[in-house]
């Protein structure tokens, strides 16, 4: 999820598109099927500092997010 919080429209989308295809890209590298792991639902919610952060802060951000969670 995207609040207003973090920018217009175009910076919310920016946002939203770098979070989702470096998901895509870590759920590849693990080689789990692309509709992640079952039993799992994930929410990501980003914060209004994501939309001045570059894609690879965003990821390493989402990697540390997600070796704490449950995901495996």
């Amino acid at each position: 999820m995207v609040s207003r919080k973090v920018g217009n429209a175009v910076v919310r989308n920016r946002v939203r598109r770098r979070l989702r295809e470096a998901l895509r890209l870590r759920v590849r590298e693990r080689g789990t099927p692309a509709e992640g792991p079952t039993g799992v639902d994930l929410v990501i919610i980003a914060r209004p500092e994501a939309a001045q952060a570059s894609y690879a802060e965003l990821r390493d951000a989402l990697d540390r997010a997600l070796e704490r969670s449950a995901f495996p």
